[in-house]
Parts: C-alpha cells; structure tokens; sequence
C-alpha cells in the first residue's frame, strides 16, 4: 500500500514555491536543499542511512513575511505530514497543560489522514463497483433460492437497469439502506499529569467505538440513488482498507518524511530569572523540547514513533531574544539559519498579483460569485501596495498580512452592497484607493482603524 513520493530537484521545489510566495530567495533554497537531502539520505547505502540526521532550520524575521507558508507548501509539495505548533503555548498555565510529546502525536495523526486518504484514492475504483452491485440488488432484489443462479430475465433487467444507474436515468429513485451515525458522545476534559489528555482521548474513542459512548450505530434512512452510491462507495472503500497496513505506512511516513514546524520559538529563548514569573519555564520547555528534536521514541496510540529523522523547521521575529539566547544545545539541533527578508513596497506589488492565490484572483472570483465584475488597474494595485506599506512602516510591522486589512478596508462597501449591483462594472484605480484609503492615513490615530 505505500506509495511512491514525487521527488523534485531543489530548482524544482523553488519554482513551485515561487508560485505561491514572493521573494525569500534564502528561505526557499534552505528548505528545497532539506527536502533534496530526504531523498539523497535513501540512496545511500543502509548502514549509513541511520547517521544522516536531517539539519534543522530555523527562519528569522517579522510575522507575515512567509514563513510559516514556505513550510507548509513545501510539506504539501512532498506529499509529507506536517503539522504547526506554537513553541509559547508550552509556557501556558504553569506549563503542564501539554507536555511537547503532543506535537509528534499530532504529526502521526497527521500522517494517519495522508495516508489513509491516498488508501482510499488506491481503492476507490474497486468500492465503486461494489456499490453499484449493491445498490442494484437493492433496486432488482433476486427472488430465487439462497446460491440459486438468477435467471436469464432477471439477469437482462438487472443489465438494463445497471445501464440506467450509469446514464443518471435513475437519479430520481428512493432506495432504502442501513447507515452508519456517530452518535453524540459526552466530552470529558482532565487537567494535570503530562500526557494524560491523550489518555482522556485513547479512552473515548475506546468507549466510543463499543457504543457506550454514543458510538457508531445504524440507521434505516430512504436516500437518492446517487446518495446510496455515495454512502456505499464510502462503505465499501472502508472495508478494503487494510487499517493495520495504514496505521505502520502512517508511522513509516512520519518518521521518514514528517515536518513539524515549531512557531514562536523566540518566546522560548531567554534563561531562567530570578523572580518568578511568566518566564520561569522558558529555558524548562527548551530543555523538554530538547530531546525530541535530538532524537527520541514518542509513544501514540498508532504505535511508537522515532523522532530521528523528522525535520524540524523554527521561527521567530526574535525582536527582543536573538537565537544565541537559546540554551546551546537546543541551538545545535538547528545548524541552519536563515534571515528573512522584509517586504517592500514593490514585493506587495507582486503579492498582489503574481502568486497562484493572489489576494486579486481572490476578491476577483469573490465578486464575481455575486455577478459583479471586479477589475483591478495596475495603477491601483500599486496604491494598495504602498498604502499597506505605509501603515507597516506607522504602525506594528506584520507583513503581507496588512494586504488583506487595507484590502477590506477598500472593498467593505462594496462587498455589503454587492448583492443589489448585480452586473455592475467596478474598477479599482489609484483614485478609488486614495479616496477611500486616504482619509483613514491622514488620522493621527491609525490604531482606531482597521488598518
């Protein structure tokens, strides 16, 4: 059932990543080179294979300049689990809310969803046939004895009927069927010992799936034809899934190929002080963090895990701390370091427009769900670039995130009343940004604005 991972050159992943992020240049070939060396580390011979440790990276700079989106695509890009976690949240109510094991629990189960959606992709060809039987024995049911052949009639209507479920002849049928409902089941929350939430977990799926819980029962339900397809589709595609296979290609895939990306880490760094306060656990949670990037066995519910040769991708401002205030041992697990550049002017100029998802192809297509033809001139592109980073350069600097702000703050009127301008023509030119951005940047108080 494994599945054979696309392999890309470093230039390739780049390219890609271009699609989607503007600039960065460093960021992205650290990343593409990390990604190139998974590959390379499985070409060697075994009794090396194990000593190839994966070079951690650590991405320095300001919120909204691309950090987070570099790692996440690039983890989409090599089909690999990934999974996001704020390094802040381990310091919250005195630290023994979540013990940082659960970020690899949530990688696993990350990688339990990967695989066992390309398992169903595997085999859903195969459920699709077994569903169209059924929903044809549940149209023409056979009337013979138990093991007796049906007859020759009942084999040609049962051909033409099949004929007519393939046509959509009979999409306006009512059949009856057995479903599957998740009943509701009662939330219980514990609060103390490291681990014990995932305790709480294991234990309500456990109950639910005997049924104490409000578990999986069944239910007689009258559905469409094209609705039964769909249930037994799913049905059938469950019961050809080798859940044990899925569960050890799940572990495999996240232990070989799996990304955590570890956010906020700069809100980690700094030693212990003397009074006590909100930065008594810093240097706890890095020492705790410490032996999980190094290389540990992480129990789950799917199986143990090695953390060997995970990759572990950091990132902060690091306004204040800088990486040198991390405990040295922590730094070394993260021998690359890349500085993030600051967007510019002209770098939002190209946000707007030239990524895959640009906020333009967006409001674009948002508009245009409501029959209003939304359009954007160059020379208003370019206002909106500047006004964001004007605000960015007033205020608190956060990026490209101040592209969708200053992009609400221009189209708010326009999206309340989009409904009553059905094939209105709206164009967006410098003169529409300034009269409508402009007020706001005269204000001495930008704070009361949404900009």
């Amino acid at each position: 059932m494994s599945q054979q991972l696309p392999v890309f050159t470093p230039k390739e992943i780049v390219s890609e990543l271009d699609r989607y992020i503007v600039g960065q240049k460093a960021a992205k070939r650290a990343v593409a080179v990390a990604l190139r060396n998974r590959w390379r580390r499985q070409q060697v011979p075994e009794e090396l294979r194990d000593e190839i440790m994966p070079k951690n990276i650590i991405l320095i700079g300001p919120t909204g300049v691309g950090k987070t989106e570099i790692a996440r695509r690039m983890a989409k890009l090599a089909q690999a689990p990934f999974v996001k976690v704020e390094a802040s949240k381990f310091t919250e109510v005195g630290y023994v809310g979540r013990d940082v094991d659960s970020m690899v629990r949530d990688l696993v189960e990350a990688s339990v969803k990967l695989v066992k959606e390309e398992a169903l992709a595997s085999v859903k060809v195969k459920a699709e046939e077994r569903a169209e039987e059924r929903v044809l024995d549940l149209l023409l049911p056979s009337r013979g004895r138990e093991g007796e052949q049906p007859s020759e009639d009942h084999q040609r209507t049962r051909e033409k009927l099949r004929g007519l479920l393939r046509s959509g002849g009979l999409n306006d049928r009512n059949v009856e069927l057995d479903v599957q409902t998740q009943g509701v089941m009662p939330q219980m929350q514990m609060f103390g010992a490291q681990g014990m939430e995932e305790m709480v977990m294991n234990l309500q799926e456990m109950l639910g799936n005997t049924g104490l819980l409000g578990g999986k029962k069944t239910k007689r339900r009258r559905v469409t034809v094209p609705e039964a397809l769909d249930l037994l589709t799913k049905e059938e595609a469950q019961k050809l899934l080798d859940q044990d296979q899925v569960q050890r290609d799940a572990i495999q895939r996240a232990e070989e190929n799996g990304i955590i990306f570890i956010d906020e880490i700069d809100k980690i760094a700094g030693r212990e002080k003397a009074s006590a306060g909100p930065d008594v656990s810093r240097e706890g949670v890095q020492r705790d963090l410490l032996p999980v990037v190094e290389g540990s066995s992480v129990t789950t519910k799917y199986g143990v895990v090695r953390t060997d040769h995970v990759l572990f991708i950091a990132a902060g401002a690091f306004h204040v701390a800088k990486v040198g205030d991390l405990i040295p041992e922590l730094q070394g697990r993260f021998p690359i370091r890349v500085e993030m550049d600051n967007l510019t002017e002209q770098d939002f100029v190209h946000i707007l427009t030239e990524p895959k998802n640009s906020l333009v192809k967006q409001y674009t297509a948002l508009m245009a769900a409501e029959g209003v033809d939304l359009r954007f001139e160059q020379d208003g592109i370019r206002e909106i670039a500047r006004v964001a980073a004007q605000v960015n350069s007033r205020q608190q600097n956060i990026g490209a995130r101040r592209l969708h702000t200053v992009m609400e703050k221009l189209l708010e009127e326009l999206s309340f009343n989009a409904p009553d301008r059905r094939g209105a023509v709206i164009v967006v030119n410098a003169d529409l940004v300034r009269e409508r951005l402009d007020p706001l940047l005269k204000s001495e108080d930008l704070s009361k604005y949404v900009l």
